[in-house]
């Protein structure tokens, strides 16, 4: 079987994000809203799912590239008789104090040489395909009607392409705007270049801001950029991935809908980011939680809307087809459901830094000391708990290591939060917390094999434990932490470097892919103990499994290098940046180039 890999590119503005294939097709976008309804949708379905491509007639091959340090994709289409460039972008910059980030994508295709025949497609749909939005002749743009709101192309091109068959012959630049609700009101061309060049300029200033090593910069750019568009700026959620249904491994049935704001996830992208100094998301998420914890009166969910909806309900869409006719196609997501207890640990980490960094200023928080005394009292209810665990077990649950290593976390940053708003009794119940999490991690202790398993009373490995490393509970120059990460390798650990996150059956039968973040983790562990040699050849083998945009996927298949699972993934790009700098940190570079 021919090695899998996703040749498409993304482009977002933190209010969508769009996929647009190496063919110049949008294969996936929602609006108005991240986890809404796809307006094309082709990746799930080429016949239901609606189209938007600029291509020409007869062969052609190409190639995709961004503008160097920016979230601008191009899209260079090659003939016999000429070649063209396709620029996608969606409007981001500042405007009146405040980020313009419209409801609008932007495409600029010119002639490179030579002459080429093409033929530009727009059809969109709603309700996930299960209809096509009527199109209607304007003057110089078409209306889309049949979605929640309408759609609108303004272009230069003649509009009477868009409803007679036929090619043109690309010789002036052609301009298409795309909006949703609001229609572009404004000269076109002047106001494509003049958005284009703001647009730019706002990614190139952003990654300026970052504090970025020397090592492997161009991976560790991309993927920091890749992060930002994953947050939904209007409310501070963070999105694990903008696609659902992509397969973990074909036929596997693992096709799940990504499109939420799980607190771990968001965690783990707040720690990076704050790793190459950019702040602005810990904020708006803060706030994000802030709203879900006044309206949380019970325990947390492990995931929630973008907008903090408690319900979401999982679905299958069984009429649609699915990515390379694998199904079930599914939105919504039954995870919330779950009890997942680590959560706690994680929203006390992410807002850590708010209280004991002195470069947030945030002045006085009359409800913090209540904040965290509820955070406190879910904890004490849930200590003792056993639950579905960081993979999500559907079926079965168990006292999890990785479970109880946050919860131990997690009690660490009460205490140091409780003691910067001077309240001893809550330092006082957090350190019980952490007293009953270390003895839960310390029964998951083999000492025969001399290793952490996955679950208390289990024989499992699980490659989540590598954090019992990462995060210091275990002292990385000890041999404790040196014998547990080599029985993680020797069975968690493909002859390639990849790594399974775990290989007991599950409610889906064995694993059949890794997931690459394990394998990030794994370098973090290897880097940690003293292992760099190991770490850097296990790091720059991983790289290989970018596509030519040096995006990465969710899941690896071991045999052939494969990208399977949604992509691109949120957490494969955390744990390339959290890699290199656990690699930076042990090279011994200067601080100052490390973080702010």
């Amino acid at each position: 079987m021919e090695k899998h890999i996703y040749e498409s590119g993304i482009i977002g503005n933190c209010s969508y994000i769009a996929h647009v294939q190496s063919d110049t097709n949008v294969s996936w976008l929602c609006w108005p809203a991240f986890d809404s309804t796809f307006v094309f949708g082709s990746k799930l379905d080429p016949n239901k799912g609606g189209e938007f491509s600029i291509k020409p007639d007869g062969e052609f091959r190409s190639r995709q590239k961004y503008i160097s340090n920016t979230n601008v994709l191009q899209t260079e289409i090659f003939t016999d008789n000429g070649a063209y460039r396709v620029t996608d972008f969606a409007p981001r910059f500042g405007l009146h104090e405040r980020y313009y980030k419209p409801l609008m994508l932007i495409r600029k295709v010119e002639r490179i040489r030579g002459e080429s025949q093409i033929r530009v497609r727009c059809y969109p749909v709603t309700e996930y395909g299960k209809k096509a939005q009527s199109r209607h002749r304007g003057s110089n743009h078409v209306q889309f009607l049949g979605g929640e709101d309408e759609m609108r192309l303004t272009t230069n091109m003649p509009i009477s392409h868009f409803f007679e068959p036929g090619s043109i012959l690309l010789r002036d630049t052609i301009y298409l705007v795309l909006t949703y609700g609001q229609p572009l009101e404004a000269p076109l061309a002047g106001t494509v270049e003049n958005f284009l060049m703001k647009t730019t300029s706002y990614w190139r200033r952003w990654i300026k801001h970052t504090s970025i090593s020397n090592h492997y910069q161009d991976a560790v750019i991309r993927s920091a950029l890749v992060l930002k568009i994953h947050q939904y700026e209007d409310t501070g959620a963070i999105i694990a991935a903008s696609t659902t249904s992509l397969p973990e491994h074909p036929g596997s049935g693992r096709n799940w809908d990504y499109r939420y704001c799980w607190i771990r996830d968001s965690f783990y992208v707040l720690s990076t980011l704050l790793h190459i100094g950019q702040f602005e998301e810990m904020e708006h998420y803060a706030d994000y939680i802030g709203n879900i914890s006044a309206n949380e009166k019970g325990r947390f969910q492990p995931l929630y809307s973008i907008t903090g909806r408690k319900e979401l309900i999982e679905e299958e869409l069984s009429y649609l087809s699915g990515y390379l006719d694998n199904q079930p196609v599914r939105i919504g997501n039954q995870a919330y459901e779950h009890i997942q207890n680590d959560v706690y640990g994680q929203v006390l980490l992410s807002l850590l830094p708010l209280y004991t960094d002195h470069r947030f200023v945030i002045g006085e928080r009359s409800s913090s000391i209540d904040w965290l005394e509820a955070i406190i009292a879910k904890m004490e209810a849930t200590i003792d708990e056993k639950d579905a665990g960081i993979w999500e077990f559907r079926n079965f649950a168990n006292y999890h290591c990785y479970t109880n290593l946050f919860q131990w976390a997690g009690a660490k940053a009460a205490m140091r939060i409780a003691k910067t708003l001077d309240a001893p009794q809550l330092v006082t119940r957090a350190g019980v917390i952490l007293e009953k999490a270390v003895g839960h991690i310390e029964s998951c202790y083999d000492p025969e094999r001399k290793v952490y398993t996955h679950a208390v009373g289990s024989p499992h490995l699980d490659a989540s434990t590598l954090q019992l490393i990462i995060m210091n509970y275990l002292d990385p120059n000890s041999e404790k932490a040196k014998n547990h990460l080599k029985a993680l390798e020797k069975e968690l650990k493909t002859e390639k470097g990849l790594f399974y996150r775990y290989l007991h059956a599950d409610d889906f039968g064995k694993p059949k892919s890794t997931f690459l973040i394990c394998a990030f983790w794994y370098v973090e562990a290897l880097a940690c103990v003293g292992r760099l040699d190991d770490a850097v050849k296990t790091f720059e083998h991983l790289l290989t499994y970018a596509n030519d945009l040096l995006l990465f996927s969710e899941d690896i298949d071991e045999d052939d290098g494969s990208q399977w699972g949604n992509f691109p993934q949120a957490y494969s790009h955390v744990g390339l940046i959290n890699a290199v700098y656990r690699i930076s940190v042990k090279l011994g570079l200067p601080r100052f180039l490390l973080e702010k």
